[in-house]
């Protein structure tokens, strides 16, 4: 049957709506992610106003800093890191809904159990295990900027990667759970209120 559209046309069927129980640890892992994601949003304030100060330094008083430049692209790459988890639990991400809108619920479910199983957790679990060697290599040599009064501490910037990778790897883990609550019943959906 199809529904009214606003015009009073009628289109074509309406899909189901396409919500995931929570279970008790999918609820717990999307809640600290959550409050990671809110806490590292405010790196992009912190990012803008080294950029206005940056730009201000450099057009008005004639000269800049290595170290604001440089302070710039770490905090652009921690905020993307660590608001990457967020942004995919969140479900702000990038999807194709112009085809998956039309499915049913339980085929939606399908094919992000597979996006998880097959895609998702293996590239995020590689990309962690593949950058704690640099990260530690960084920390080991201690690592420093290559230009003249750059930051030092490089491998602090460069363990974001697998901070911000497993976390990503923990949203992908929840959803995991979510989706198999819904299509097997297990783990068990909470009762939502």
């Amino acid at each position: 049957m199809s529904a009214p559209s606003a015009g009073g046309a009628a289109s074509g069927p309406v899909p189901d709506a396409f919500t995931l129980p929570h279970t008790r640890t999918s609820r717990v892992i999307e809640g600290a992610l959550q409050r990671i994601g809110e806490w590292a949003a405010w790196l992009w304030v912190v990012l803008l106003a080294i950029i206005i100060v940056n730009v201000t330094l450099r057009y008005v008083a004639g000269f800049g800093f290595i170290v604001f430049e440089e302070l710039q692209w770490h905090l652009y790459g921690a905020a993307w890191l660590l608001t990457l988890s967020f942004v995919y639990k969140n479900d702000g991400h990038v999807r194709i809904d112009v085809i998956a809108g039309n499915w049913r619920s339980r085929t939606r479910a399908w094919i992000e159990l597979i996006g998880i199983l097959f895609f998702l957790l293996p590239f995020a679990i590689d990309i962690v295990i593949g950058s704690i060697p640099f990260v530690l290599t960084a920390h080991r040599l201690h690592e420093i900027s290559p230009s003249p009064g750059g930051l030092p501490l490089r491998w602090v910037i460069k363990a974001f990667i697998p901070i911000g990778f497993g976390l990503l790897a923990l949203a992908g883990f929840a959803r995991l759970l979510r989706v198999t609550s819904f299509l097997f019943g297990f783990p068990q959906p909470l009762k939502s209120h």
